[in-house]
C-alpha cells in the first residue's frame, strides 16, 4: 500500500457538507489529514466529520454563511483552536444561479458574486496571512471550466468563476516567495445536489454529453485525486495553475 500523503497536514474545506467538497474532505482525511467543515447546514457538515472521524482522523465543524466576510477570521482561528491549526485550505463553498442574461436580478447576481468570489477571495485572505507568516501552506480553489469557457444562461456564475481564475494566479504571484501555494481545479459538470436540476434534465444532457470526450458527467470523487495532489508536497512547485478535470472539455 501506498503512503498516506497527507499525514500530518491539517485542512479546512468550505462547502464540505456536500458534493465536491465533501469528496474532497473525505480524501484528505483517508490520506490522512484532520479536516475541518464549513458550511450552512449543520446536518451536512456533521455527516461528513463523522465520516472523517471514522477514518482515525480529528474532525470539526462550523456552521457559517461565509458571505458575511467578516465572521471568516474568526470561523477560521476557531477551527484552527480544535484541529491544532491548519494548512491547507479548499475553498469550495460557491452557488449556480441561472437564468437567461436578460433575466438575471441584481439579488442573483450579487448572490453569485458575493459566494463564488468575494467569500472565496475573504477566506484566502484568511489564511493566507497565517500561511505567509507560517512560510508553507496550500489553497486550492475550486474554478470551474467555466472560467474560460462562456456557456449560455450562466452569466453571473461564468463571471464569478473567471474572477477566481484570475484571482488563483494573483494570490500565487503574491505568495508563492513565501512558501505557500495557490492553485485552482476545474471541473466541467460534476453530479451534485447543486446542479441535480440540469443533469437529470435529459435535454440539457442530450446537447451537453457531446462535447465532453470522456462521454459522461463527472462525480465528485473524479475532483478528490486532484485536490490531493495539489494539498500534498508533489505540488510544491506549482503556483497559479488552473488543473482543468473535465473529461476533455475543454481540449475540443
Amino acid at each position: 500500500m501506498a503512503d498516506k500523503v497527507l499525514v500530518g497536514r491539517k485542512a479546512i474545506v468550505t462547502g464540505g457538507g456536500r458534493g465536491i467538497g465533501r469528496a474532497i474532505a473525505i480524501a484528505f482525511a483517508e490520506e490522512g489529514a484532520d479536516v475541518a467543515v464549513v458550511g450552512r447546514t449543520a446536518e451536512t457538515l456533521e455527516d461528513t466529520a463523522t465520516e472523517i472521524r471514522s477514518l482515525g482522523r480529528t474532525a470539526a465543524v462550523k456552521v457559517a454563511d461565509l458571505t458575511d466576510v467578516g465572521s471568516i477570521p474568526g470561523a477560521f482561528g476557531e477551527l484552527a483552536d480544535k484541529l491544532g491549526g491548519f494548512d491547507i485550505l479548499v475553498n469550495s463553498a460557491g452557488v449556480q444561479l441561472t437564468a437567461p442574461a436578460l433575466d438575471v436580478s441584481e439579488q442573483d447576481w450579487d448572490a453569485t458574486l458575493d459566494a463564488n468570489l468575494k467569500a472565496l477571495f475573504f477566506c484566502c485572505q484568511a489564511a493566507g496571512s497565517r500561511f505567509v507568516e507560517a512560510g508553507a501552506g496550500k489553497i486550492i480553489n475550486l474554478a470551474s471550466t467555466f472560467s474560460v469557457v462562456g456557456f449560455p444562461e450562466f452569466a453571473a456564475y461564468c463571471a464569478s468563476k473567471g474572477g477566481v481564475m484570475q484571482l488563483t494566479r494573483t494570490l500565487a504571484l503574491e505568495w508563492a516567495s513565501h512558501g505557500v501555494n495557490v492553485n485552482a481545479i476545474a471541473p466541467t459538470a460534476v453530479r451534485t445536489e447543486m446542479n441535480a436540476y440540469l443533469l437529470d434534465d435529459p435535454v440539457f444532457l442530450e446537447a451537453f454529453l457531446p462535447m465532453v470526450p470522456a462521454g459522461r458527467v463527472g462525480q465528485p470523487s473524479d475532483i478528490a485525486g486532484s485536490a490531493v495532489f495539489l494539498a500534498s508536497p508533489a505540488s510544491d512547485f506549482v503556483h497559479g495553475q488552473l488543473l482543468f478535470v473535465d473529461g476533455g472539455y475543454t481540449a475540443i
